[in-house]
């Protein structure tokens, strides 16, 4: 067959003199998706794609695969509202998650189905929050992948929508206040009253009274502070104390301030500070026993909880309750004070070196008094209690051959017992799970967890996933996708780089900013680790990752593209001179810096990946995939890199190609069982050829 031609992509002189630095952008015009040009370059790379996917002999089998694993389904974490509770559960056939209250006998219905909204698929289920009462409930869903979601109120008893929609409501925290008359919510100001191209920002928070409009809603915070800020609020059960933080961007610190509400009224909360202008975050709550409760990682790097009272809230009165381990990174905590309890206890959630674990403490002075026992060597989430107080807890568990089930921990006994499982059944392959050590550049030891088939270590085609910032731990968890490429006889390796709260906030802040190096050297040595370990080869090894994990991809491939045979860039930040002016990149600044400021823009262009590509140069076999409803990351990032790379490649495109997969409708993340089935198939196929796995049909 003849050797297929890459897309023309016209190479414009597009250079600038940015504080001292020259900075060439010859594909600048592929940053504008509706210009003729453009659309002609994107059907010609779907095209060709379209071409060589047709190649990838084990597509359909590895799809076949991913869907029966994905046919565990999943099953949530109760939220209880006095006898009854609601819960997220998702049968092997369906597509979305659907959000179910269990009534008292046990009997079940289901109060919101994405796919009964929208058959197609597109609509997703973005939030819920049930009032004190259990009596209503407010949910937001998007469309097309957009997360652009809708609020709405819904009447339990009867399912009927009572209030909404409300725009501009993404991301929006949802605190009611005792009685369902009321709730305190974010929203972004309306287009018209923001400059233009700042609409994602302007967060405001406001007091919303249901079925009123919310052109009446109440302004209580947010004027005249940073655009880019993120709010969160919570109400006490008792209704008495309004918390509220503020975040800018993705930062990893944030204030904090605490109204008392029998004084003021809920409209006007007057509101004093707990933290403020201090580089730690704080997460503040007001417990049943009226103690403000503070998880912290001020003066403690790996996380504490502390408390004080809420009429002193600054930190001068701040009292440690559970103090910080010396290699456990603090998760999340539970409160048990129900009455058949001979003193209340506190549930600690923790991470050890990415595996949970489970301590239990006296509530009044925080002691350890024992251990939760773990169903095995995995994660946990969703540590949560009665909200009105109780002996029970319930936890989610998974780990690498586990599906998410749901664990209920006794008080009384100590007991834990499986409490609901995944509603699938789905084989499971055998594997060998193993936590390795290895040493980064810099001398650091980084962690990483090796899936692969059980037998005798030898080289296989390997995959090396990699996320690396913004505080996200990537803990054991169990993944169809990387237990498919197993099943196929492959290694799957997940790195515990730094930029993830693994090790805690010290090592977040190892990958940020001016050090965002470490993350990509920690990467490159885990590869080389995999193989001086006899795991896999440079020819076999493959680099997958995904949004700031696309980042990392580019960046290893551009600096070591002797290393890996093939990488799937998914969703990728990588012009990172530029990346602040589309989607939601304003803020990131927190994270990577700012190419305002001239230091920054030095250590951006000395890892940028769209700035790093080099003519002749022999580039792994590259995969971007790029979703068009993304209003995150911004699918021009892979267009320019994608043109960048098939020009300077010196590999024959039969043999190493440079490709771009396209999908409308969807966005960022959440997206349609179907949808995950066919991307996944599309990837693990694409790393199957181009590091000589053979997908054998079962």
């Amino acid at each position: 067959m003849p050797e297929p031609r890459y897309p023309a992509a016209e190479r414009v002189h597009c250079r600038e003199d940015l504080h001292g630095h020259v900075v060439d952008d010859p594909y600048r015009w592929l940053e504008d998706p509706r210009s003729p040009q453009t659309k002609e370059w994107s059907d010609a790379q779907d095209a060709l794609f379209a071409a060589e996917s047709e190649r990838w002999s084990g597509r359909e089998e590895l799809g076949r695969r991913v869907q029966a694993l994905l046919g565990a389904g999943t099953v949530g974490v109760p939220v209880w509202r006095g006898g009854r509770y609601l819960f997220m559960r998702r049968a092997p056939e369906q597509e979305h998650g659907v959000l179910y209250l269990a009534e008292p006998d046990g009997v079940e219905r289901p109060l919101i189905d994405p796919v009964a909204l929208d058959p197609t698929g597109g609509t997703t289920l973005d939030s819920w929050r049930p009032d004190h009462e259990g009596r209503l409930l407010a949910y937001q869903v998007s469309e097309g992948g957009d997360e652009e979601s809708l609020l709405r109120v819904m009447d339990v008893a009867t399912g009927e929508v009572v209030d909404g929609p409300i725009d501009r409501c993404r991301y929006s925290p949802v605190a009611w206040l005792p009685g369902g008359e009321a709730f305190y919510y974010v929203r972004r100001l309306a287009p018209g009253a923001v400059p233009e191209g700042e609409e994602q920002y302007h967060r405001r928070v406001y007091l919303h009274r249901v079925g009123t409009s919310p052109d009446e809603d109440v302004l209580v915070f947010g004027e005249g502070r940073d655009k880019t800020e993120y709010y969160g609020v919570g109400v006490s059960r008792d209704g008495r104390w309004l918390v509220l933080t503020a975040t800018k961007g993705t930062s990893s610190r944030n204030d904090a301030w605490i109204a008392d509400l029998a004084e003021t009224g809920p409209g006007r909360p007057r509101f004093r500070v707990v933290q403020e202008g201090v580089d730690a975050e704080v997460a503040p709550h007001v417990g049943r026993d009226g103690r403000l409760y503070l998880v912290t990682d001020r003066d403690a790097p790996r996380g504490r909880l502390c408390v004080a009272d809420p009429r002193t809230p600054g930190y001068e009165h701040w009292t440690t309750l559970v103090a910080a381990g010396p290699d456990a990174v603090f998760g999340g905590y539970a409160v048990l004070d129900g009455p058949e309890l001979a003193e209340p206890r506190l549930l600690v959630s923790w991470r050890r070196h990415a595996v949970s674990e489970v301590s239990v403490h006296a509530l009044a002075d925080g002691r350890r008094t024992g251990a939760v026992e773990m169903p095995g060597i995995g994660s946990i989430g969703g540590l949560s209690a009665r909200p009105e107080g109780g002996h029970e807890a319930w936890f989610r568990y998974s780990d690498s051959t586990t599906p998410g089930a749901v664990y209920r921990f006794d008080a009384r006994t100590g007991e834990v017992a499986l409490w609901a499982s995944a509603p699938g059944a789905p084989e499971v392959p055998e594997v060998r799970t193993e936590q390795v050590t290895f040493t980064s550049r810099d001398g650091t030891p980084v962690r990483m967890l090796v899936v692969s088939p059980p037998g005798e270590v030898r080289p296989r085609p390997a995959i090396l996933y990699g996320y690396g910032g913004f505080s996200i731990s990537m803990t054991p968890d169990y993944s169809a996708t990387a237990l498919a490429w197993v099943r196929s006889g492959g290694v799957y390796a997940v790195a515990n780089l730094r930029g993830g709260l693994e090790e805690g906030e010290e090592w977040h802040r190892g990958g940020m900013l001016g050090d965002k190096q470490n993350v990509f050297d920690d990467c490159v040595a885990a590869a080389e680790h995999l193989v001086a370990t006899g795991r896999t080869t440079p020819g076999r090894l493959a680099v997958m990752g995904g949004s700031n994990g696309g980042l990392l991809v580019g960046a290893v491939i551009t600096q070591r593209p002797d290393l890996f045979a093939a990488a799937v860039c998914s969703a990728p930040l990588l012009d990172m001179v530029r990346y602040e002016r589309f989607g939601l990149g304003e803020l990131w600044n927190v994270e990577y810096g700012s190419a305002e400021d001239p230091e920054a823009l030095g250590w951006l262009l000395a890892y940028s990946p769209y700035h790093n590509v080099r003519e002749g140069v022999r580039y792994p076999a590259t995969l971007f995939t790029v979703f068009d409803n993304d209003t995150r990351v911004d699918p021009l990032h892979a267009r320019k890199m994608c043109a960048a790379m098939q020009h300077a490649t010196s590999a024959p495109v039969r043999e190493r190609p440079v490709l771009l997969r396209r999908e409308a409708e969807v966005g960022h993340s959440a997206r349609s069982v179907s949808r995950t089935v066919r991307l996944s198939a599309d990837q693990l196929a694409f790393l199957a050829h181009h590091t000589g796995l053979e997908v054998a049909k079962d």
